[in-house]
Parts: C-alpha cells; sequence; structure tokens
C-alpha cells in the first residue's frame, strides 16, 4: 500500500480569528452569540475581523521571501488527473447539511470564477451547479457504513433539519473574496440592518408565514436571528438525535468555495503572487463599490438562506460538491 494522503486540512487549519474562545462541551455557535450579547451589529463585527484577519496573514503567506509552494489537495488532484492514480476514488465519506446559493448568488459567484481565471488560468473551479455552504457538519472523513448508521439515528429529524430555513431566516451580505494557500472562497458576512436587496419570495406563500429580512423595512428586527443563530439551532437539533458533531471546524464564517489549486503554475514566482493578490484585493474593492447596498446594480450581493430552496441533506465523498442527496428542504 502506499502511503495515506493527507488531506489539505493538516497543512491549513482553519483557525477562529474573532478572537471568540469556545468552552468544552458547550455549544460552539453559543460562544459568539453570548460574547456579542446576540446583537447582529456585533456578530457582523466578528465575522469581518475574522475574513479581514485571515486574509492579512494569508496575503503576508504569499508573498512572504519563505515562500515555499501552494498547498495542493492531493484527492482533488488525483479525481481530475486519473492518470495518476488510475481507478483512485476519494475514501473520505461525510454528512452535512448545505445551504445552496440561489441563482442571483450563483450568478455572481460565476462571474468572480472568472475574474480570478484571468489573474490564473490554470486554476480548479468548483462547478456551478455543486455551490453550496456549509450550515452543519455532521461527519467527515469516515466509512460508508459510519455514516449510514449516523444517517439512520438522524432520519427522523431530517425533515425538521432541512426545513429550518423555512420559518427561521437569516440574510448573509457584503460578499468578498477570502483565500489561502489551498482555495479561494466568496464570504459572506451575517446582515445588521442594511437595506433588502433580494427577490421577494417565490409565489405562492403562506400569509402566515413570517418573511423577516423580506419585506419593506424592518431590517433591525429580522435581523437579530443571525446566520449564526441558524447554525446554532441546527446544531441543537441534530444533537437531540443522541449523534455526536464532529465538525472539522466552527468559525465565523459564511463562505462558498469557488475553486482551488492543482498546479505551482501561475503562482511559482513572487511577481506571479503579486499579480494574484492583486487581483482579489481589485475584485474585493469592486464588491465593495459596485455591489454592496447596491439596489440597482448587475448583480445582488445579497442572500436570505433559504431562498429558493431549503437546506440540503447529503452523504457520501462530498469536499468537491459531490456526493449523494438524502433530502431537501421546502425554499420560499
Amino acid at each position: 500500500m502506499g502511503t495515506p494522503l493527507e488531506s489539505t486540512d493538516a497543512r491549513n487549519k482553519l483557525e477562529d480569528l474573532s478572537g471568540v474562545v469556545v468552552k468544552p462541551g458547550e455549544n460552539p455557535y453559543d460562544a459568539l452569540i453570548k460574547a456579542c450579547s446576540s446583537r447582529p451589529a456585533e456578530i457582523q463585527s466578528l465575522y469581518s475581523t475574522h475574513r479581514v484577519t485571515r486574509n492579512s496573514q494569508q496575503r503576508e503567506k504569499f508573498l512572504s521571501s519563505d515562500f515555499k509552494e501552494l498547498i495542493i489537495d492531493p484527492f482533488l488532484f488525483r479525481l481530475e488527473k486519473p492518470e495518476i492514480e488510475p481507478g483512485f476514488q476519494d475514501p473520505r465519506n461525510c454528512l452535512v447539511f448545505w445551504a445552496r446559493p440561489p441563482d442571483h448568488i450563483i450568478k455572481l459567484a460565476s462571474h468572480l470564477q472568472s475574474l480570478l481565471l484571468k489573474a490564473a488560468p490554470d486554476l480548479w473551479l468548483m462547478p456551478s451547479h455543486r455551490m453550496h455552504m456549509t450550515a452543519l457538519e455532521v461527519a467527515h472523513s469516515r466509512t460508508p457504513d459510519e455514516i449510514a448508521s449516523l444517517v439512520s439515528a438522524m432520519r427522523p429529524t431530517i425533515p425538521d433539519l432541512t426545513n429550518i430555513t423555512y420559518k427561521n431566516r437569516s440574510r448573509l451580505v457584503k460578499p468578498l473574496i477570502s483565500y489561502d494557500l489551498s482555495a479561494f472562497a466568496v464570504s459572506f458576512l451575517p446582515a445588521a440592518g442594511e437595506s433588502v436587496l433580494s427577490p421577494p419570495p417565490v409565489p405562492p406563500h403562506p400569509k402566515d408565514v413570517a418573511h423577516p429580512g423580506l419585506a419593506e423595512g424592518g431590517t433591525a428586527e429580522s435581523d437579530n436571528y443571525t446566520y449564526h443563530h441558524l447554525r446554532r439551532d441546527a446544531f441543537n437539533l441534530a444533537k437531540t438525535t443522541g449523534v455526536d458533531i464532529g465538525s472539522r471546524y466552527v468559525v465565523p464564517s459564511a463562505h462558498i468555495t469557488l475553486g482551488r489549486f492543482l498546479t505551482q503554475n501561475n503562482h511559482s514566482t513572487l511577481q506571479q503572487r503579486q499579480a494574484w493578490i492583486q487581483a482579489i484585493e481589485s475584485i474585493n474593492q469592486w464588491l465593495e463599490s459596485e455591489v454592496w447596498d447596491v439596489a440597482d446594480g448587475e448583480f445582488i450581493g445579497e442572500w436570505i438562506v433559504g431562498q429558493e430552496r431549503g437546506l440540503v441533506a447529503r452523504n457520501g465523498p462530498l469536499w468537491y460538491g459531490g456526493g449523494k442527496t438524502i433530502m431537501e428542504g421546502e425554499g420560499f
């Protein structure tokens, strides 16, 4: 047998840079909510602190005189280049609950991919139909039988989990490119009273269901329930099944992976890496000036989680948007 492949997580640990410390045994999402006294503006600020600090750290790594190489995902590399190891299959099975982006966010994400591709033509890009944001990771890197056992234990609660977004609606705003040595994503912040930009619910919809974040005005009240509250509640609901929640990391981040690196070609020289960073910073300036809080622009930068489809329970080899759907919740 060959040497076991090493996940990029082992070389590229995603740490919470918000400054919040999680106590052992508690719901990990509660710590940040309590630290902010549940105030949306403070929750948004800590999410922003995390992504700004991380981007700054990664910028230093890319431009450092000690830079050695990008972190190439060995699993994806073999899947994309089957001649390297014919018959290779990803052995890491997972159980997750994803939030699928609505059409207007897919449009924005695909445009961002095209801009990044100009700066680095050899990128691996996440197919638009596989784009997702992980709301809750129950288990990862397990065998199919282990995952099947978890699904069986959770099955009675899966309908409630996938439909949790129908009446518990949280808004995400202010998209920005986040990146590291292995991948790049578009990340969002929980809303905190910004103007509503998203399309209205698709009719028909029940008159007795509140649509926080969608109605005219009222955003300050509706935004009291943030995406971090949603993740907290999903975690609590999943725990009622008796299953241990084995997430790889719990950080204040709401992101859609846009792509990964499969080669050193576009980043082998300092000049290339400088061009990459400049491209990302230019895109982020464009997002802030032309997409954030812009009501009549070409792109909408706001996402109300649950638009068009509820959460999706999926299992199998999921790292790159694969796997299979167990159940999808109702959208609005």
